[in-house]
């Protein structure tokens, strides 16, 4: 079975095509600038054949120039991993929020329309893959599209975890409550904690930190809270979102300061988090060389993030009555030695025993505790496409 996986950006899309249930990726492929005209970034690589290439200056104005794009260096006789699209099973999305809607659908019209009346609560990434799905849709219109919900993962979350202190009406009637999200990334570090340790009973906090973090509780591989909350601009601060906040700044921005709605949602979701705090940059690269060369905000911003990790991490010790697995991955959580070791050094009385050396270097895959380390702190590269071609390659079998 061949399981084609569109991973959406608003300004991006990536491709990975899965060879089923041998869990093999016959090709790759990623757009960068779609809807930059002649300024798009193709690149393409066919596994099978060893073959790689990047092309500058490529015209993708539209989500739909770039599908095609794809599919035409796909089904390429020289450039090509399959004769035709004829031999693809199923178009597999990272499917983000929908009213009403979650674990692995169909995608037609009425989930389509649920993703739409969430357009308002998850703007950077509904909207878009609307947009996609709709074009992949009309160029494939033969193809099973199929959505794995990033709160999938998360439904085992208990009722008190779930819900809100507001009016229970608004929970009934619209549906507001806790959701969780990333949940293709932390099922697939619950699954990778589940191999190493051969177990089906252990408790786990997975950090998924990056330009967008979260963090999850997981016992005996089942959710029991995450970070995020009703939306995607919730929980940690981010990297141009403001995370959690007290709903009232917004009462008095609007009501005392004259702000509009508008105005107050633009400075959240993309001059908030740690560009916000820092005022150089969303890259935590970037803060952190700020930081080291005297940049007192640059320097906050990165204590502000660590602060917020420690703060869930301790929470969620708490909820779990334990942990015996810290898992960090994600772009940041993979690759920032120094935010794993300021959140880790600072949790000693949790039973967590960071390895300096191990922290600095090794591979990718790695654990980075002490021996004798009660909590056994381990980094993993997350793959969400993988996890989402097996759960698409179970729902069709």
């Amino acid at each position: 079975m061949l399981i084609l996986i569109c991973n959406v950006g608003s300004t991006s899309l990536k491709f990975r095509l899965f060879d089923m249930p041998e869990e093999r990726t016959l090709a790759e492929s990623k757009i960068e600038r779609v809807g930059s005209a002649n300024n798009s970034i193709f690149a393409f690589k066919n596994f099978n054949k060893n073959l790689e290439f990047e092309q500058e200056k490529v015209h993708v104005p539209d989500y739909g120039t770039g599908i095609n794009l794809f599919l035409q260096y796909l089904t390429d006789g020289e450039y090509g991993a399959i004769a035709s699209v004829d031999e693809v099973t199923a178009v597999g999305f990272k499917t983000v929020h929908a009213q009403g809607v979650s674990g692995i659908r169909l995608l037609n019209e009425e989930v389509i329309q649920a993703m739409e009346k969430y357009i308002s609560i998850a703007p950077l990434h509904n909207r878009f893959y609307v947009d996609a799905i709709r074009k992949f849709i009309e160029i494939l219109p033969d193809k099973p599209m199929v959505g794995v919900f990033e709160t999938a993962f998360h439904l085992t979350m208990p009722p008190e975890a779930r819900t809100y202190g507001i009016p229970y009406e608004w929970k009934e009637k619209y549906g507001i409550q806790r959701y969780g999200f990333h949940g293709n990334s932390h099922r697939f570090i619950t699954n990778k904690v589940r191999e190493i340790s051969g177990k089906e009973e252990f408790k786990l906090i997975s950090c998924h930190l990056g330009g967008s973090s979260s963090i999850t509780a997981v016992k005996d591989g089942e959710s029991l809270e995450n970070s995020f909350g009703f939306s995607l601009q919730s929980g940690l601060s981010h990297a141009n979102r403001a995370g959690d906040i007290d709903p009232y700044i917004l009462v008095y921005l609007m009501k005392e300061e004259g702000y509009t709605l508008d105005q107050v949602l633009d400075d959240l979701t993309k001059r908030g988090g740690m560009y916000g705090i820092s005022g150089v940059s969303n890259d935590l690269r970037d803060i952190q060389k700020s930081a080291e060369e005297g940049n007192a905000r640059a320097k906050l911003a990165i204590d502000v993030f660590c602060y917020e990790i420690r703060k869930f991490i301790g929470s969620y010790y708490a909820i779990l009555g334990g942990l015996d697995y810290l898992v960090f991955t994600g772009g940041i959580g993979e690759n920032s030695v120094m935010v794993r070791e300021k959140v880790c050094t600072s949790l000693a009385h949790l039973g967590i025993k960071i390895d300096l050396a191990l922290n600095r270097e090794g591979p990718k895959e790695r654990f980075i505790c002490a021996q004798d380390s009660p909590v056994k702190v381990l980094v993993a590269p997350t793959n969400e496409e993988i996890g989402i071609a097996r759960d698409m390659f179970a729902f069709f079998n």
